[in-house]
């Protein structure tokens, strides 16, 4: 491959994923060409590309970005899974996807910095909640106090309330209402 092709390339790919900080790394060798169109459309349904790479380029691609630190999993055949809402997404979606085509190999993945490594990193880095996900945790632990003092306020207040509703029907009525005692 000549000097030209090369550069054209390396370029290709930091504009591709100039805006990535997160990442996986796959392998497609020994995939059917059919059940890698039938990958490349269920995650570009997901908003989730792939993108095939030559090590050395993409190595020289990435030096100086938080991509960088995906050197150690560039080696044999690699394509690169990104976009999605996170790349959690992207672990998950490709986890499920391996379930049904097992010659798909995960490589590993980069999240935040912090490489998972082989099959093992990438479906424990699928188990963690997503940005979305998290924040509804939060937003849920912060509620829960309000929810339970409000259920606390209510549940004696709805009784109070039942007991004058039992004396406002007896005293329309007109029966007589007993002293407690």
């Amino acid at each position: 491959m000549s000097k030209t092709v090369k550069e054209m390339l390396t370029r290709d790919y930091r504009t591709k994923l100039e805006d990535q900080e997160n990442a996986l790394v796959i392998s497609i060798r020994g995939v059917k060409s059919g059940d890698t169109n039938k990958m490349r459309m269920d995650l570009a349904r997901k908003s989730i590309k792939v993108t095939v790479v030559r090590n050395d380029l993409a190595r020289r691609a990435f030096e100086g970005s938080s991509l960088a630190a995906l050197e150690p999993l560039l080696n044999g055949s690699s394509a690169l899974a990104y976009g999605g809402e996170s790349v959690v997404e992207v672990a998950r979606e490709l986890v499920e996807l391996v379930k049904q085509i097992p010659t798909i190999e995960l490589k590993g993945a980069l999240l935040d910095g912090e490489l998972f490594e082989g099959e093992d990193g990438v479906k424990r880095l699928s188990a963690f909640p997503t940005r979305d996900e998290a924040i509804a945790d939060v937003v849920t632990l912060v509620l829960s106090p309000a929810r339970k003092l409000a259920g606390q306020l209510k549940g004696p207040g709805s009784r109070v309330a039942g007991v004058v509703k039992a004396i406002e029907e007896k005293l329309e009525k007109g029966e007589a209402i007993s002293k407690a005692g």
